[in-house]
């Protein structure tokens, strides 16, 4: 079996979808995980204005309004969550995703104190974090905060990643990776947008350039300039589609690179 061929096994990559079926099997998924455990109630994410957090919020925000009417139960309810540092360039794009989901409780909690404080304990202590770490930093001080309040709130953190951010492990190994469920991520950047026309999202939140802007000195960096990789290419390559060499090689090399975000942590019994 080719490395391709395994990766795409192991994500569940399909070569075509029907966007209707995908969207009713994601929001079975999360009913079903949620009522396994029933002292929780709620479904937690954090909105960044982007396509997969607009996506999966609204899936998940469907999943509680029928979990509500088949259980007879408002204690369901559906939590999003704005986590600026500071203030966003493209706060305006996050209202609109809000304002598409429709959630239950909305809560704006800006991180950058937070995440200043941690960089100046640090330096008192004599370390001194690039700009890069503390983009990380940025992104595991928003995963601090969704527990907090799904601890509250007795709800299950969900995820936004989608197949082509796992396979060039483009996240943050225990900020954005670190969740309770994930509902998108056997798609790809292609199928998620096709997900989101289906649910007639604003067109401007489904086609706008991906990035995960955590640096400072790189504001609003596109995620295809950091890969150095078109989605479009990745995307075919997750399909089954042959693609050029460079290309592969420079998939497969970040999968391999990054192989260790995608595992859980090792002990002694692991061979």
């Amino acid at each position: 079996m080719t490395l391709q061929k395994k990766i795409i096994k192991l994500l569940g990559v399909k070569s075509k979808i029907i966007p209707k079926i995908e969207i009713k099997q994601s929001i079975h998924f999360l009913k079903k995980y949620l009522t396994l455990f029933p002292h929780l109630t709620s479904l937690i994410v954090g909105i960044s204005g982007g396509q997969d957090s607009t996506l999966t919020g609204k899936l998940c925000q469907m999943a509680i309004q029928e979990l509500r009417q088949e259980k007879k139960n408002i204690n369901y309810q559906f939590i999003a969550l704005r986590l600026p540092y500071g203030i966003q360039k493209d706060e305006k794009d996050c209202q609109d995703a809000i304002k598409f989901i429709c959630p239950d409780q909305y809560f704006n909690i800006n991180i950058k104190k937070s995440v200043l404080s941690s960089e100046l304990s640090l330096k008192k202590s004599g370390i001194h974090i690039s700009d890069y770490i503390k983009g990380n930093d940025k992104a595991r001080e928003r995963m601090k905060i969704q527990y907090s309040v799904a601890a509250v709130k007795k709800g299950l953190v969900v995820g936004t990643s989608n197949a082509a951010e796992i396979i060039t492990g483009f996240f943050t190994k225990y900020g954005d990776s670190g969740t309770d469920i994930n509902p998108i991520s056997q798609l790809n950047k292609k199928q998620g947008r096709s997900l989101l026309k289906e649910l007639n999202c604003p067109k401007h939140l489904y086609l706008k350039k991906p990035m995960a802007d955590l640096e400072d000195q790189k504001p609003q960096q596109d995620d295809e300039s950091v890969l150095g990789i078109s989605y479009n290419i990745i995307d075919s390559y997750l399909e089954g589609h042959k693609i050029d060499t460079i290309s592969q090689k420079i998939i497969e090399t970040l999968y391999l690179k990054t192989e260790h975000k995608r595992t859980l942590p090792f002990t002694i019994f692991n061979k």
